[in-house]
This record gives structure tokens, sequence and C-alpha cells, in this order.
């Protein structure tokens, strides 16, 4: 089994904190297209010197993808990392890159730039050392993630279907495990219409769709089923335009996720079969689902079991979780591809001012993506 003595990852670990800090500074919102290109750019120098064939994919309003490849003698192994973060440019002005209590703080600092700075570590060990992947290996870099992988996920399934394993350095559950199951994602856009009047002079001649839309609100509330891992929730409504008018039109979106793809067919026909609760009100629902549901079926059992064979022989325990929130994994697993997916850094707080990576985690995750990708 070959593998780097374990030593050179924990001597490693402050590179990874400084090529941490510098990803950091360099802000990437999802909708910020010349941020992300900047980091992107940063990316593609790190992956051209260490000898990796660079193709950046062009895109007109995200930022452009990046893909490095690498020869190898077996079918590839592709790594899946997202550039983009959650937060607004401006907010490293506001909370820094900063070290405290074992800890790494900044924005995107765990999703997932952490995960971005332990592969690029990981690949410039393997150049040091003279040592690299048998199989083919593919880094893809993409852009939109965290707004739903519109433009970046046909070339994550074309790049995933010819793979024989994809590794996504998402963070992992805040005790180290991996994410082998994650619920599928997807909205509901609910509109009404009613028929406008004064709310005074003729109040009777109206047809109130915000009336009308709640009727619906309180109905898709109800669909949420815990014992089938399925959660609805209308988290935005619009509607109306003054309070003296009777509203015209109101409008909601409803997020839902689900472990089961049936549990997709249910909402469905809720959705197809929404009629009026008022006379002289419509109502219609469209629904997408944005990512489909990773389940631990018996793909994803053996798969984690080859990880976990290899890993025990870097002395590595390595265990298993599910969460509700979707990734880029989920595309990989609806194709039938081996995946593990949250073989990123290690902490807690994605999405919030409280985001951190655990220090001590990184050297540990970068001595397991090492051995799985030398070892697969």
């Amino acid at each position: 089994m070959p593998y780097l003595p374990s030593d050179q990852f924990s001597q490693a670990v402050p590179s990874i904190k400084s090529l941490l800090a510098e990803l950091v500074s360099l802000e990437s919102p999802s909708t910020e297209k010349a941020a992300l290109d900047r980091l992107g750019a940063r990316i593609t120098s790190q992956l051209e010197r260490l000898g990796g064939k660079v193709q950046v994919y062009p895109q007109q309003e995200r930022g452009d993808i990046v893909a490095a490849r690498w020869g190898g003698s077996r079918a590839g192994i592709l790594t899946i990392c997202h550039m983009d973060t959650v937060f607004e440019m401006g907010t490293t002005a506001q909370r820094p890159f900063t070290e405290a209590d074992g800890r790494l703080y900044g924005p995107g600092v765990l999703d997932m730039k952490g995960g971005i700075a332990i592969l690029l570590t990981v690949l410039r060990l393997f150049r040091q050392n003279n040592l690299w992947p048998a199989r083919s290996l593919t880094a893809l870099f993409t852009t939109d993630e965290e707004i739903g992988s519109f433009a970046s996920r046909a070339l994550i399934e074309s790049e995933a279907s010819k793979a024989a394993v994809v590794f996504c350095l998402e963070p992992g559950l805040p005790d180290g495990a991996l994410k082998t199951s994650r619920k599928g994602v997807g909205q509901i856009d609910l509109s009404v219409n009613g028929v406008s009047a004064h709310a005074g002079a003729d109040h009777e001649k109206g047809r109130n769709a915000i009336e009308e839309l709640a009727h619906h609100v309180l109905s898709a509330q109800k669909l949420t089923d815990y014992t089938r891992g399925t959660t609805v929730n209308v988290g935005l409504i619009q509607g109306g335009t003054r309070a003296n008018v009777v509203p015209a039109a109101a409008q909601a979106q409803i997020d839902f996720r689900v472990t089961a793809p049936d549990e997709v067919s249910r909402l469905e026909a809720w959705a197809k079969g929404l009629v009026p609760v008022l006379q002289g009100t419509h109502v219609s629902a469209a629904l997408n689902l944005n990512r489909p549901p990773m389940p631990r079926d018996a793909l994803m059992i053996r798969t984690f079991e080859q990880a976990s064979s290899i890993a025990s022989a870097i002395n590595l325990h390595l265990s298993q979780g599910s969460t509700g929130g979707g990734s880029d994994a989920n595309f990989v697993a609806a194709l039938g591809v081996p995946v593990l997916d949250g073989l990123g850094a290690v902490g807690e707080g994605a999405h919030s001012d409280r985001e951190y990576v655990q220090i001590e985690s990184l050297a540990e995750r970068a001595a397991l993506q090492a051995a799985l990708l030398l070892n697969w």
C-alpha cells in the first residue's frame, strides 16, 4: 500500500493554514464573477505548478470553472471542490481570517476553502515525494454550488460518469464523519391570482390573493413527514401593493428536502392537484428538484467500507452520518457512480459568522485524502 509518512502531514499544517488564509482573503461570492475568476486564476497557477493540464470553462454570468487533469494507467478519480461562498464582498474586512483557540475563522474557511487547501497540499506532497496515484486524476473546481450548480451540473455529471470514484471535499460533519446520505433538495413556486379592488368602497368585488395563498401555505406545511425524512418549509411569501387594496397576486417559495425519490412524486401530486378555495381566484405551482437524494444504498455502503479499509491501514477510523443539506455529490450518486462526500475540513458554523475549522483536523484529513487517492 503506497503512502506518505504521517509526519509529513503534520509538518504541512503551517502551509495548509497559509494557503487557507490566502484563499479566504480572495472573496468569492457565488454571484460575483470577477471575484470568482480571481480565485480561479490563483488556483489555476497552483495546479499548473503541480503539472496538471488545466482547462478553463468560461461562463457568461458565473465564475469560470477550472479543471486540471493528470494521466494514469487506470480508470480515473474525480475530485470536486466549489470555489463560491455565501458571503458578500467586504465580509472579510469585517471578519478577516484569524486563528484562535485551535481554530481558524473566516468567511468560507470551512465551506469549502478548507477542502481546497487540503487537496492542493496533498497534491504538492505527492510531487515532492515523487509519488502519484496510479489512476488518472481530474480535479474540478466549480463556481455556483451555493446557488444550485445550474451552470456546473452538466460538467460535473459528464466528468463523474467517466470516473471510477468521486471524492467531494465538502466539510465533514462536526465530529469528522463522512456524509454518506444527503437529502434531495427542491423548490415549489406557488402563485395565486385574485381580483384587485378598493378595500373600503368595493371590498366585496375583490378576491384576496393573500387569503387564498394562506390556505395553501398551511396545506404545504402539513406535507412535512419526519418519519419519511421529508421536510417542507414555506420560506418566502410576497403579495399585495397597499393595505387599502385587495391584493390581486401573491406568491410563495417553498423549500423541500426528501430522502426517497417517491416522496418527490407525493409532493408533485400535491402541486398538480391544487384547486382554489376562494371562488374567483386561480392557483398554480411549479416544482423543481434541484438535487436528487443521495441515499445510503448498497453502493454507498460498499464505497464507505472500501474507504474505511484504506483508512484503517494508516490507523484512521472513519465514521459516517447524514445531513439534510445537498451538495454536488447528490448529482454523482444519482448516476450510480461511487462517491464519498464530506472529505474536506472539519469544523462547524458553515454559512454563519461562527464558521471555523479545527486546526487539529487538517493533518488527519490530508492523510486520509492522500491515502484514498493513492490506494483506490
